[in-house]
């Protein structure tokens, strides 16, 4: 989850409230990057900045690794959203981290991502549209006109 949860950094101001992030991550089979991370991340969960806070108060071990607090503050929804993680972790594992589970290969065969496009698409079963984020590590802010030279620019920086 260390990595993929930037799907969660990274689109979470983008998100409306009571929505839902679905995070397709198959390659995801722990939840830090090493061992020590891995058991923070597993015994405190994803469980809003105000509890965090107060696990760290308390705990010797949060207040020995401050990188596995940020991320479990920077991985939480803060109650605003729902996230549906699918990835190669059980059930059990998904739901102790504070997030729903999703089965990924149900949610890869609906949210197809060779036919899928960065932006809003449609479920063609069900018309719902929905946003996709095909890198969400980049962000949401990078514009690809920001990028073109315009052919009526004088030369002039883009703001």
């Amino acid at each position: 989850t260390w990595l993929a949860n930037k799907s969660i950094y990274r689109s979470r101001m983008a998100i409306a409230d009571g929505g839902t992030l679905i995070v397709l991550a198959p390659g995801v089979n722990r939840c830090g990057e090493d061992d020590k991370v891995d058991e923070l991340i597993r015994k405190y969960g994803y469980v809003g900045t105000p509890r965090i806070l107060k696990f760290l108060e308390e705990n010797v071990e949060l207040q020995e690794n401050l990188s596995a607090v940020a991320h479990l503050v920077h991985g939480s929804t803060e109650g605003r959203f729902r996230v549906v993680y699918c990835p190669a972790l059980s059930q059990e594992e998904v739901e102790q981290l504070g997030f729903e589970y999703g089965n990924l290969e149900e949610m890869m065969k609906k949210y197809d991502i060779e036919k899928l496009q960065d932006g809003w698409n449609v479920d063609s079963s069900s018309g719902e549209e929905f946003y996709y984020i095909s890198n969400p590590a980049l962000g949401l802010w990078a514009v690809p006109e920001r990028f073109e030279e315009s052919s009526s620019s004088s030369g002039e920086e883009a703001a």
